[in-house]
This record gives structure tokens, sequence and C-alpha cells, in this order.
């Protein structure tokens, strides 16, 4: 299976969810399109980090997401 994306924006609230999600036993894959895009020599973007799960672990993570949203 592959990875899906679980969310997109400010790092801040991707540390947030990963911890949350990690928690509960799903592990994450971080995207860091900030450090990215400095070590290239380019400007970051407004939706920089993205966190990603394996798609068969979404049963699983689905509520953990679903609370995160709510608490925003």
């Amino acid at each position: 299976m592959g990875l899906m994306k679980v969310y997109s924006g400010s790092e801040i609230l991707a540390i947030a969810l990963q911890e949350r999600l990690e928690e509960a036993g799903v592990e994450t894959v971080k995207k860091d399109n900030i450090q990215s895009a400095r070590l290239g020599g380019f400007g970051g973007t407004d939706l920089a980090v993205e966190v990603f799960i394996q798609e068969t672990d979404f049963a699983k993570a689905n509520p953990v997401i679903e609370e995160f949203r709510m608490s925003l």
C-alpha cells in the first residue's frame, strides 16, 4: 500500500498531529517543504509541511485526525 496525506499546513500543527497519531500507534512521515525550499535557495509556502500515514492505518488514524480537526 501507499502513503496517504492527512495534513498540510503549519509546522507546529503538523507536529501536534504527528504526536497524537504516533501515541495512537500510527506511524507517520513528515515532509517539510520549508527546509527543502530553504536548502534549494527558494522561498517557502503557506502549506509547507505535510503529514502522511500508510493507507492501511487510516481506520485507526481517522478518529484521531477528526478529533484534531475539531480542536482547531
